[in-house]
């Protein structure tokens, strides 16, 4: 087998794979696409998650987390 064999035998396999790839990826779209449409004409993809508002505690807690990491901070700049 010469040099140019193995060449053209490579680029032949090279674009079989590449196309089985890209063939895949479309049926796949395809498909995610096909139960998206499915899915919204059941009409369940139509809820709003419910928003919940942050708690006072929660607050509280980010203001923890701040403050400890800004003085994480000033001490780690203090001591380098």
């Amino acid at each position: 087998m010469t040099i140019g064999q193995m060449f053209e035998q490579s680029g032949v396999l090279t674009l079989l794979g590449m196309g089985t790839v890209f063939g895949f990826l479309i049926i796949l779209i395809a498909s995610i696409t096909l139960v998206g449409k499915i899915i919204q004409s059941m009409g369940l993809g139509e809820e709003e998650p419910v928003k919940s508002k942050p708690s006072a505690r929660s607050a509280n807690a980010d203001a923890a987390v701040t403050a400890a990491i800004t003085a994480a901070v000033t001490e780690y700049r203090a001591t380098h």
